[in-house]
């Protein structure tokens, strides 16, 4: 029995994983740590926020940035230099292989990547005994983020028409959540509107949950909606675009 069609689509892009695994593993380690040097290490020795070590704090942080960079990053620019560059995208759409398991096979290929680079960041933790203690429910918290962002990276990936318009998505869209979204400091402490707008991002749920679970509280029911919530509409709308590109 052949494997499913979004199993083929998954299993290629591991294949450029594989063929190259010390450039993917330090392409997915070094921002992150570098973040996790500068701010916790650096910045933020001996500060204290919400009653907490600023390490304990930014951590959870740094680890949903590293999930984000790195799950839109590994299908937003894949695909689209496979859509604009090498053209290939046009052979898998002409292939038996369906537009709804094309975006779910490439969204897992970067949910991988956002777990990895995270997952390694979380054994860094570990390893320097941060004082951050893990659960299945961060995982799953993690793992929705990376669904989040990996979704939202074929989108973009699909929508672009040119290098220059994925370079202007990330420098207008991605980088500003990237510094906004509460990663780095609670979102409470932004003036008003800004405090209310940054909960726009899903990047904002992901850490406010992240951080959430690593001091011993439950995910906040508004954060889990929101987050499934874009997770569901970037997929659909992801998918959609590359149906549209079928036809």
């Amino acid at each position: 029995m052949s494997p499913p069609g979004f199993y083929t689509i998954f299993w290629r892009e591991m294949l450029s994983v594989r063929k190259k695994p010390l450039k993917f593993l330090a392409g997915s380690l070094i921002m992150p740590v570098l973040y996790l040097i500068t701010f916790g290490w650096g910045l933020g020795r001996g500060m204290r926020v919400q009653g907490l070590d600023y390490l304990l704090f930014v951590l959870p942080g740094i680890i949903a940035l590293s999930a984000m960079n790195n799950s839109f990053s590994g299908v937003a620019v894949t695909l689209n230099i496979s859509k604009l560059y090498y053209r290939t995208i046009e052979e898998i759409l002409v292939s038996p292989v369906g537009p709804w398991s094309i975006a779910l096979g490439r969204v897992l290929a970067g949910c991988f990547k956002g777990l990895f680079s995270a997952g390694m960041l979380m054994l860094i933790s570990l390893f320097l005994d941060a004082g951050v203690r893990y659960s299945v429910p961060f995982l799953l918290v993690l793992f929705l983020t990376c669904l989040v962002f990996a979704s939202l990276g074929v989108l973009a990936g699909m929508l672009a028409r040119s290098h220059e318009d994925m370079t202007n998505f990330t420098s207008f869209i991605v980088l500003p959540m990237a510094f906004l979204s509460g990663t780095f400091f609670p979102p409470e402490q932004m003036p008003e509107p800004f405090a209310s707008l940054i909960m726009i991002y899903p990047l904002t749920h992901a850490a406010v949950s992240l951080r959430s679970l690593t001091a011993g509280a439950g995910v906040p029911l508004i954060s889990l909606t929101v987050m499934v919530a874009y997770a569901g509409l970037f997929f659909y709308l992801g998918g959609r675009a590359i149906k549209t590109m079928e036809l």
